[in-house]
Order: C-alpha cells, then structure tokens, then sequence
C-alpha cells in the first residue's frame, strides 16, 4: 500500500470510529428501544468497517491503530447536543463519506482494500437512509409543511367531514356578521342601514368561506399529487433506498428487522402498493381522506350564509333599539348552541364549549358595539 492510499485509509478508519462511537453514545441516551436497537445496528457496522480497516493498516505498518485517541476527539456538539441535530450532522457525514468512498474506490489497487470500501460505500447510503427517518421529525417534511397549512385553514378539520366543516362554518358567519351588526348598531342607533351591512357581511362571509374550502381541498390533493410524483422518481432513481426506509418504518413500529424486511420486500414486489404504502408512512397522506371539494365548498359556503343570517333577522321586521336587542338574544343563543355542537367533533363537554362560544360572542358584541357609539360620536 503506498503512502497516499496508506494516509486515505487510516482517514476512513478514523471517520469509521468516530460514527460507531457517536451512534454509541447516542444509543446510551435514547429511550425508545426500537430506536436505541437501531443506533446500536449502525454502531455495530461501523465498528465492522473499523475492524477491517484496522486490521489493513496493521498489516501494512506493523502496527494496529490507538482508537482511543480518536474517541476521546469526539467533540462536545456530539456529545450534549440534540439527539436530532446531531443525526441531521451525521447524515450529511454519511453522505460526504460515500462521496468519498467512490473517490476512493477509484485509487484503490488491492482487492480487499477495493472490497472494503464498496462495502462500506453501501452501507453508508443506507446509513444516510436511516439517519432522515430517525430524524424527521426535526426538519421541515412534506407532511409537516401541509399539516401546517391545514392547521392555519380553521374551517378545515380532518376526519370530520361535512359535519365539521358545517360547524366550523356557521361559527364563522355568526360571528363575523354579528360583529358587523353590533357595530353598525352602535354607529347607527338600528337603522335600516344595519340590514344592509349584515346581507353584505352574510354573503361576503359566504362567499369567502365556499372559494376558501374548495381552494385548500383543491390544494390537498395538488399536493398529494405532487408529492406522489416525487416518491415515484425517487423509486425509480434508487428503489433499495425506498425499501429500506420503509422497512425502517416497519421497525419503529415494533416489528423486527426481519419482520419489516420481509414485509417491505413482500409490498415492493406491487410497484403500485409500493407507491402509496410509502407515501402514507412517510408523508401521512392517503387519497381516501381527502374530502370532495365541491362538498366542502358548498357545505362551508351554505353554513356560513345560516350563521351570518341569524343576526340580521330581527332587523327584516322592525329598527331601532328593539332590533339591537332582539339581535343580541337570538345570537346569543345561537353562539351557545353552536358552541355545545362542536361536543359532536371533539371531546370537550357541551355545556363547556357552549358556555365559552357564548361568552366569546358577547365581549365581541360589547367591543364592536363600543368601537360604533365612539365613531358615531366622532
């Protein structure tokens, strides 16, 4: 072995080391045991490729390798940081040596040197593999990115179909109209013009909430899509790494390494099962529970015409400050039992999410009610 290839080498075996010793360490303080065994699994191979690389140097100078100094350099980021932060770093380490290992593989000369090295080389891209799954949850993922956006679109509830959607909508009209005629009646005493106001609230609100489920329902599925799309290639690009991360999904679930690989290998054998099983285990998406977005626009735009009617009705038969008040006791009552409705999407008690919905509206009825008798006065 000549002095380059000699100095090349004893850097793998130093970079060998240092991984099996990280994953070690990082096995030691992790409490999930189907997570701690898989830290120890790469731990365990990368003391393999260590071995091998130190029984190469010692044949070649006579001498074996002090390992100790090498541990003893792992650095403070490895050893107090994140759990996660750290497995992203080692990712991109993993990726950085196979780099090099193919670099390497190309200098190399000896047969059991060039063995080592391809062996190493794959089992650094299923290292890297293993690293994103581990840590995906510190990243931004697809499927975190369209949690968010689903939880910013509050007329949308998963798994509650049109009845949550129906729910959440009337809430919106309710309260936005009544807002609307409670300020009006503060600035204009109950006139006429407040009708007027709550029919242009009603319907803007309406319209706004129909366009809005149909574009985020619409916008779901563009998603799922594209997202489908993008697993495809990446299957066609490198289908063993696509099985191992979903026999990595498998394992975190409590089954065996020989149970996820057999029942990875078994569904890689349907390319379309292949597809969609990987797309819901590693983005959460299944195009069974997406909901029609024609159904969801006409649900959320009809149940927030109802709810921003509800305020406006006193006003179609009389004015004035009987008309303010009669509008304050139906929305009132409306805001509680829209409220106590919600039990049938959540876990909450009737009486407390009614109680809370009519308490909400009444400090938002007080408050545009304020802002119109100061204006008015103005």
């Amino acid at each position: 072995m000549d002095t380059i290839n000699l100095a090349t080498v004893e850097h793998m075996w130093r970079r060998e080391v240092e991984a099996a010793s990280t994953y070690a360490h990082l096995a030691e303080r992790e409490s999930d045991p189907k997570r701690k065994e898989i830290l120890l699994r790469l731990a365990a191979q990368e003391e393999n490729h260590a071995a091998r690389w130190a029984e190469r140097i010692a044949a070649n100078t006579g001498k074996v390798p002090d390992r100790k100094a090498v541990e003893k350099g792992l650095t403070w980021f490895q050893r107090i940081s994140d759990q996660s932060v750290v497995l992203h770093r080692l990712e991109q380490e993993e990726n950085r040596a196979e780099a090099e290992y193919d670099q390497l593989m190309a200098r190399l000369v000896d047969p059991a040197d060039r063995k080592i090295a391809e062996d190493a080389k794959f089992d650094e891209r299923d290292h890297a593999v293993v690293l994103r799954t581990l840590a995906g949850g510190a990243m931004p993922t697809p499927r975190s990115t369209l949690d968010s956006i689903l939880h910013r679109e509050r007329w949308h509830v998963r798994g509650t179909g049109w009845i949550g959607d129906a729910i959440y909508g009337v809430n919106d009209g309710l309260g936005a109209v009544f807002g609307i005629v409670s300020g009006m009646a503060g600035y204009t005493g109950g006139s006429e013009v407040v009708l007027a106001a709550g029919l242009a609230g009603t319907m803007a609100s309406a319209l706004s909430m129909g366009a809005g489920a149909y574009l985020a329902s619409k916008s779901e599925r563009e998603v799922y899509e594209s997202e489908v799309s993008r697993e495809r290639a990446e299957i066609e690009e490198d289908p063993h790494e696509e099985l191992l991360e979903l026999e990595l999904f498998y394992q975190l679930k409590g089954f065996s390494a020989d149970e996820a690989r057999s029942m990875a290998e078994r569904i890689q054998k349907e390319p379309k099962q292949f597809l969609r099983t990987l797309v819901h285990e590693e983005l959460g998406l299944s195009e069974e529970n997406f909901p029609n977005p024609w159904r969801s626009t006409v649900s959320a735009g009809v149940s927030t015409a109802i709810g921003g009617f509800i305020p406006i009705i006193p006003f179609f038969f009389t004015v004035g400050m009987p008309a303010v008040i009669a509008s304050f006791i139906i929305s009132t009552l409306a805001h509680f039992a829209v409220g106590a409705s919600k039990a049938l999407i959540t876990t909450r008690s009737w009486w407390a999410s009614g109680t809370e919905m009519t308490v909400v509206g009444i400090i938002e009825a007080a408050i545009t009610y304020g802002l119109g008798l100061a204006f008015a006065r103005i």
